[in-house]
């Protein structure tokens, strides 16, 4: 996954699904805030591109903001569709599939954990 970590200019406005582009066979993703207290990414999936399982230690929230997503969250399968979203609880295992090209934002908060 290629990530570019530089936060997109601030008080300027933007089309979120056109702060990024789709890359073939790759995901790419773009930071568009990161802090201390959580940070939001904007993606982009190929189609058959994916995120192996994994797990965070806070809430992330995604929305689909272009095509369609398969996530896996504790085991259980969830298609989301263009303006869906979705809370990942903290510490569940979850995985990302692209059946078709797809844009997401992700969005995670850490306060509250202390």
């Amino acid at each position: 996954m290629n990530t570019d970590r530089e936060e997109i200019e601030k008080a300027k406005a933007h089309i979120i699904v056109e702060i990024i582009e789709y890359v073939p066979n790759a995901v790419q993703s773009r930071t568009i805030i990161k802090k201390m207290t959580g940070n939001v990414t904007v993606s982009a999936f190929d189609a058959g591109e994916e995120i192996a399982e994994k797990s965070s230690a806070f809430d992330t929230y995604i929305q689909i903001i272009d095509g369609s997503a398969e996530i896996v969250i504790d085991g259980k399968k969830h298609r989301l569709t263009l303006g869906q979203g979705i809370v990942i609880p903290a510490h569940q295992r979850n995985s990302f599939f692209a059946k078709e090209p797809f844009k997401m934002i992700s969005t995670v908060i850490k306060s509250g954990y202390e």
